[in-house]
């Protein structure tokens, strides 16, 4: 049987840091024969500033020429540096309201952002990040922007409590193909009396850290992340329903953003997509 070919999507801004979400994205399609979508969204009202309609009109194809001349400018770059094919379109309204249609037509496997610079004064975090893992219950991959998961080399994988009960078996099983061992497996209970009874995969080679949850947990984290060069990070998103909260974290977008990390967040398992 013909293997499934993965549907991609990436949701982006045309801004600096674009690029190296591409590269990360392409770095994922290559490990599980992905096929890459660019989608680009323009608040209307950042186009058509004019009263007159003809105006506004001519503001619009104009932008609409400029716009698509920049983003087959930056996704050539990045096709012909890793020899993959990546489709792209763009549309001018509301942001969200465009996002979410699109999602819906598409029907991806994942959905690619690029993750901010963490900003410890911003109590709202990135909105689009947040309406994206509302709106959407698959999986979501949020690509760092200093450290970019590079196309070909071998993944520097951590993951975050369990993955023997993943609602995603066949993207885990093909990030620990690609990945370099030992693989980093990071494990936050709640109890100290609950460190014995870790559960401790013995199918791959692995390398276990356990913390206990506290206000220094993330920090914590963080800095294993950093001295194990770990570039993307498998967390396991937890739906409504499940009942695995002895080794689950109450993890918000603010304590997500504090690790240099690329995040790869599974699909609910009861709203499971791959």
């Amino acid at each position: 049987m013909e293997k499934k070919k993965y549907k991609i999507v990436v949701l982006a801004d045309l801004k600096k840091s674009v690029t190296t979400t591409l590269k990360s994205a392409v770095s994922i399609a290559k490990i599980i024969q992905g096929d890459i979508y660019f989608f680009y969204v323009k608040n209307a009202v950042n186009v058509v500033e004019r009263d007159n309609q003809l105006s506004a009109i001519r503001s619009i194809n104009q932008d609409y020429t400029a716009t698509n001349k920049k983003i087959k400018k930056l996704v050539d770059a990045v096709s012909n540096d890793y020899h993959v094919n990546i489709h792209y379109s763009f549309a001018f309204g509301n942001v969200k309201h465009e996002i979410d249609q699109f999602v819906k037509e598409q029907k991806p496997d994942i959905i690619v952002l690029g993750k901010k610079k963490f900003n410890p004064l911003s109590l709202v975090g990135d909105n689009m990040i947040q309406f994206v893992l509302k709106q959407y219950h698959g999986t979501v991959f949020i690509a760092d922007s200093k450290n970019t998961i590079e196309p070909n080399d071998k993944l520097s994988l951590g993951i975050l409590n369990s993955y023997e009960t993943t609602s995603t078996p066949n993207l885990i099983e093909e990030l620990l193909a690609h990945a370099q061992k030992p693989i980093k497996s990071f494990q936050i209970v709640d109890k100290v009396e609950r460190l014995d009874d870790v559960n401790v995969s013995s199918k791959v080679d692995t390398v276990n850290y356990v913390f206990q949850q506290n206000d220094n947990s993330i920090n914590n984290l963080s800095t294993y992340i950093t001295k194990n060069n770990i570039n993307l990070l498998y967390v396991e998103r937890m739906g409504k329903s499940s009942k695995n909260k002895s080794n689950s974290i109450k993890q918000n977008l603010k304590d997500m953003s504090k690790l240099n990390v690329s995040l790869l967040l599974t699909g609910q398992q009861n709203n499971t997509v791959l």
